[in-house]
């Protein structure tokens, strides 16, 4: 965090990392390359919003806070803008409050990066993929190989925390595993449709 910390954005007040491109199967799937937002974008790359960093002091001294809430009220009148909030409106707004595109491997994303730089990046973002509608925990679990104990360390902790006892955590631990195995069907996932 400190490197992003003392990262130059460049006197803009916003930074994001632009959605990758790498991963062609999602060519379709790119919203950002058609239509509106090509338009709109007029070449300016759409960013992602899981990871961002402000410049306070630019962003008070540009009256970033004042124009966005200026393109929200005039966007939110239509029910069909600004479907992802966080996202859509810097990125809609970056003609005006201009957003510095951090480099690539800040933040990885399977469905629109692809594996092949998925070992140069700082962080992950399991993002939703538009053509698997993978479950979020089915893909942390196949995604982050770390996933499934850190999951049940934190419910251990909430259960410690909360003073609850935890249902047979030993079958809890083995079904989590068999699930990050791919050898049992994910109940979680399925509760989450």
């Amino acid at each position: 965090m400190g490197e992003l910390y003392d990262m130059d954005i460049k006197g803009r007040p916003l930074a994001y990392t632009p959605f990758c491109d790498n991963n062609k199967e999602m060519d379709g799937y790119r919203f950002w390359r058609q239509g509106f937002w090509r338009d709109h974008l007029q070449g300016k790359p759409y960013h992602i919003s899981a990871l961002y960093v402000v410049d306070l002091v630019k962003f008070r001294e540009t009256a970033a806070g004042d124009h966005l809430r200026v393109f929200y009220e005039t966007l939110s009148k239509d029910p069909n803008s600004l479907a992802n909030l966080d996202q859509d409106l810097p990125n809609y707004a970056q003609h005006r409050v201009p957003i510095f595109s951090l480099p690539q491997e800040w933040l990885w994303c399977e469905s629109w990066c692809g594996n092949a730089t998925k070992s140069k990046a700082k962080t992950i973002d399991l993002c939703n993929n538009p053509m698997t509608k993978e479950p979020k925990l089915q893909g942390a679990r196949r995604i982050v190989h770390e996933w499934t104990d850190l999951d049940f360390e934190a419910r251990k902790f909430t259960v410690k925390i909360l003073g609850d006892e935890m249902d047979n955590p030993e079958a809890l631990a083995s079904s989590e595993k068999s699930v990050n195995d791919g050898s049992s069907e994910d109940l979680e996932s399925k509760a989450e449709l």
